[in-house]
């Protein structure tokens, strides 16, 4: 049966599987990970069933020279080592879903589970101690309730469903889990806005605060849509919560994705080696960290180049972090608050080091109400390492397509361009995503693409073909970039060191030249700046008390 026959199996599993939660004493955060698993279980039972028959079906069309023979043919067939090389999990018998969902009446089905998810981890050395095996404290009940719910998703399905319902069922428990889901959550759209920006095509791909994997999914996506392998990229995180990175493991295989994914705490640790060897880097860091111990960093040049902030925050120490990772034509993409853009002190020095690099590419301003946990805005930073080589040689393109972008930068204001989920959160749609990937394509000498339907948004910006363009004959081609008041503006370094090395976009795109729009929401678009501006007394509260705390020491010491 096609994908698109199944388009609310998400929102009726995770209806029926919520309704048991509510009814019974459970937490959200005690929920999460034992029903995933089982998400995971079923994913991987539906694998197993397909190959064996595949492999059974193999056995049949030889003939063997006698029966014993065939016997070993059928054996050495259906071995283990046979299922990993076609990459399925193995599952003996006692972690079959089926066996689960026949336990007798009476049973201990939350020991049976255990046993389960044991069993696949012996047989599986990359899940070990990966798989959660909680489930003897859920009530017998509850635990043949999911069984059953699950038990429904159809065997025939194709595409990725499996992965989209795990997907689906990260967000809702990271929207239940309220500040701890957004530890371990990105929102998808802002995910897949990152990626489409910076173009993971092959390589090494690296997340050095992965949280559940999100990132990882969605390149292999954006690589086999663009007629690649997931196998044309290598997978390497870090993350400093042991569930989470069960989390992201989980997610991986139910993707078919493996990769190389640590517990660490990536401030003081390495395990992966990343340092200067990714093509590419995405992450989603906590905001604003303080009480990071700077005495055990500062004689780390490696990973910390540009030198230690003063200020008790983490955000410059992050940024670093991931540029330190890439290699000399390196690519990243991660998520920041918005006061890293324009903070002032050692923090607008360390900024301006890197932009004096050449290696700041694009800049995106995206509005609030985008994470299920904080309503505040925030900024994409995307960083090229590669664009500080001549045209030529540059990443994407002959000499004639691909401009010089060694001395500029290109800002883009997203934050009025949104589509509405609910009252309190927003997402990008794919059309959204695809032409804000475009503009930055089209920055780069690149055609755009309209798959997702972002022909209309190209036009209504005035992004139309023009016959002084790169051609004609493919997708995208006869378009060139331009700035449009607004929405986007390409500065080059002297305008930013005019603006003291600002990188915040709405310093640079100007005002949209636009007639009033009757649909224009006083009252949102106060609330927005008013959320703002308790932001920014928060951060002007902290300094002050930080100053006050510093000029008392010195005053002590005299």
């Amino acid at each position: 049966m096609p994908v698109s026959n199944h388009n609310h199996l998400e929102t009726d599993l995770w209806a029926a599987a919520d309704e048991l939660r509510a009814n019974s004493k459970l937490r959200a955060s005690d929920y999460s990970l034992p029903v995933l698993g089982l998400i995971f279980l079923k994913y991987a039972d539906h694998k197993f069933t397909h190959a064996t028959e595949h492999f059974t079906a193999e056995a049949e069309e030889q003939l063997p020279l006698s029966e014993g023979e065939g016997r070993r043919r059928r054996r050495d067939l259906l071995s283990p080592d046979r299922y990993k090389a076609a990459g399925v999990l193995y599952l003996p018998d006692a972690a079959r879903y089926a066996a689960l969902v026949a336990q007798p009446e009476g049973a201990n089905i939350g020991k049976a589970i255990n046993d389960a998810m044991k069993a696949i981890e012996d047989a599986n050395e990359a899940l070990a101690d990966v798989l959660p095996k909680t489930y003897i404290r859920f009530e017998n009940s509850i635990l043949r309730a999911l069984l059953r719910i699950f038990n429904g998703i159809p065997l025939d399905l194709s595409g990725d469903v499996f992965g989209k319902i795990y997907e689906y069922f990260l967000g809702n428990f990271a929207m239940a889990e309220g500040q701890r889901g957004g530890e371990f959550f990105t929102p998808t759209s802002l995910v897949r806005l990152i990626v489409e920006i910076i173009e993971p095509f092959h390589g090494r791909v690296g997340d050095l605060g992965c949280g559940s994997g999100g990132m990882f999914v969605q390149s292999a996506r954006f690589v086999q849509r663009h007629q690649g392998q997931s196998g044309d990229i290598s997978l390497f995180g870090q993350e400093r919560v042991a569930d989470t990175v069960r989390l992201c493991k989980m997610n991986l295989a139910v993707h078919g994705l493996e990769g190389d994914i640590r517990q660490a705490n990536s401030y003081y640790e390495d395990l992966v080696h990343c340092a200067g060897r990714l093509d590419f880097v995405m992450a989603n860091p906590p905001f604003n960290v303080n009480r990071v111990d700077k005495e055990r960093l500062k004689n780390d040049t490696v990973r910390y180049p540009l030198g230690m902030p003063t200020v008790d925050n983490a955000n410059c120490l992050w940024i670093q972090l991931f540029y330190s990772a890439l290699n000399a034509t390196g690519r990243a993409g991660f998520v920041m608050a918005n006061s890293a853009s324009d903070a002032r002190g050692s923090e607008l020095e360390l900024r301006k080091k890197l932009i004096q690099t050449g290696h700041v590419d694009v800049m995106v301003a995206v509005g609030p109400n985008f994470f299920y946990t904080v309503t505040l805005p925030c900024t994409l930073w995307f960083l090229d390492k590669g664009k500080t080589a001549p045209p030529s040689t540059a990443r994407g393109g002959s000499q004639s397509a691909a401009p010089d972008r060694r001395n500029t930068v290109l800002f883009i204001d997203a934050r009025r361009i949104y589509t509405q989920v609910d009252r309190a959160h927003r997402e990008f749609s794919p059309a959204q995503i695809e032409f804000l990937a475009n503009i930055a394509r089209l920055y780069r000498g690149e055609p755009p693409e309209t798959s997702q339907g972002s022909a209309d948004l190209m036009a209504e910006y005035g992004f139309l073909p023009s016959p002084a363009g790169r051609g004609a004959g493919g997708e995208g081609e006869g378009y060139v970039y331009q700035d449009v008041p607004g929405l986007c503006k390409v500065a080059t370094l002297d305008e930013i060191e005019a603006q003291g090395w600002s990188l915040n976009p709405g310093r640079y795109v100007g005002v949209p030249e636009r007639e009033e729009d009757p649909d224009f929401d006083f009252e949102e678009a106060l609330t927005e700046l008013n959320e703002e501006l308790e932001a920014l007394n928060v951060e002007a509260h902290e300094l002050e008390e930080r100053i006050g705390e510093n000029v008392g020491q010195i005053l002590g010491g005299l």
